[in-house]
């Protein structure tokens, strides 16, 4: 519970942005195919999309620079290695060819250059000619920043864009720390115990402190609800988190959180759309192949559709019951805050395609690993599951 002084909390909403996620699209920002009808795909609606994910603001520029400095912040302390170790990502594709090795990767204007280039993952800066050389003068983030990374094929943290994979790594808490206008003692201890990968879409509102994890945004494009708590279709994710979190100049409304909040001009809702489009193409990623064992994954399908009852909820082909309903905390075991939090009080069957990728698992990030949910379920159902039974299982999840 939030225990700060009372002036402090009133601020948590009138300054809604202050406490943005540099872009969490928190409960997965991840989309469809426009609509022209079953099957036929919209490309241009998913190449604006793209760009929109990648590169839109949405106006939040009044945030980031005009509320919190950060582009003072990085200008002054943040190096590329310093911006590396926060958990930013840099696209390989955005760089002449051999820069790194010609540049100082210890002083801040190397970041700003970077900038300048667009390279930075999910942060856009306009950078000025002055007297002094180079001029950060605004910055802004993207929906990139939470749920792009990229492959590290250059270094650790700089390699080619891989859109819809939870950024791990990033430390959003840690970021907003470093703002000049972040400073007072109890939201510091609450930002810097977040940790990476780690969120909280409603600390602004309701002054909690119970971040989640940030979710991957790809292989969402036959489930029908996307965040963990089963609000609706992914726009309303987009809309929540780019006018509430992000700070962009947008129109979003929704009584049952209190939220009514209209901007004129509204540079968030005409763009929903094609955002919806790009998110929902992107397919999750096909498990290398040296990483599970085939045959046992075949025994654990046996145990995931028969005595592990896993199929029961995890259904289909997009392996999520959410189209018919959701779930109550004590159905699954799991952190019921969240749910409590949320319009609906209850929890989505997560889709598992892609599983292998993104541990730590559940919402609060409490199974580390893809074992740890089997153990979490067997527990909690009572399934006496044999070791070799659990270890086969895993293996399947793993395959998915």
């Amino acid at each position: 519970m939030w225990t700060g002084t009372s002036s402090i909390r009133s601020n948590l909403f009138s300054a809604r942005s202050r406490f943005a996620c540099v872009a969490v699209v928190t409960a997965a920002a991840v989309a469809g195919c426009g609509d022209d009808g079953p099957g036929i795909v919209n490309t241009d609606a998913i190449a604006a999309g793209r760009e929109i994910f990648r590169h839109d603001t949405f106006g939040d520029e009044r945030l980031w620079t005009d509320e919190l400095r950060m582009h003072e912040v990085i200008a002054q302390a943040v190096d590329p290695m310093t911006a590396l170790s926060v958990g930013l990502k840099v696209d390989a594709d955005a760089l002449p060819p051999g820069i790194l090795a010609e540049v100082d990767l210890e002083d801040p204007a190397t970041t700003v250059a970077l900038l300048e280039l667009g390279a930075v993952v999910g942060l856009e800066g306009e950078v000025e000619d002055g007297p002094e050389g180079k001029r950060l003068v605004s910055v802004g983030v993207t929906c990139a920043l939470c749920h792009s990374t990229v492959d590290d094929s250059v270094i650790p943290g700089v390699g080619r864009r891989l859109d819809g994979w939870a950024n791990r790594d990033l430390d959003p808490g840690l970021i907003l720390s470093l703002s000049p206008a972040m400073q007072e003692p109890d939201l510091q201890r609450i930002l810097l115990s977040w940790g990476p990968g780690k969120y909280d879409a409603y600390f602004n509102l309701d002054g909690l402190s119970d971040p989640t994890v940030i979710p991957p945004a790809y292989g969402l494009g036959d489930v029908p609800v996307e965040t963990f708590t089963g609000e609706g279709p992914v726009s309303y994710w987009n809309a929540y988190v780019a006018v509430t979190q992000m700070g962009g100049q947008g129109t979003f409304r929704d009584p049952r959180l209190g939220i009514d909040i209209e901007a004129d001009p509204d540079l968030v809702t005409p763009k929903l759309e094609s955002l919806r489009a790009y998110q929902l193409s992107l397919q999750s990623p096909v498990p290398p192949q040296e990483s599970f064992d085939a045959m046992a994954a075949q025994r654990g399908r046996a145990i995931f559709e028969g005595k592990g009852g896993c199929s029961s909820c995890h259904e289909g082909a997009s392996f999520t019951d959410a189209d018919a309903r959701l779930h109550d905390p004590d159905e699954v075991g799991t952190d019921p805050v969240l749910a409590k939090r949320s319009t609906t009080k209850k929890y989505r069957t997560t889709p598992l395609r892609g599983a292998w990728q993104h541990p730590p698992y559940f919402h609060d990030g409490s199974a580390a690993t893809l074992a740890g949910v089997v153990d979490h379920y067997d527990r909690h159902f009572e399934l006496a599951l044999t070791e070799d039974e659990k270890h086969d299982l895993v293996q399947y999840l793993k395959a998915l």
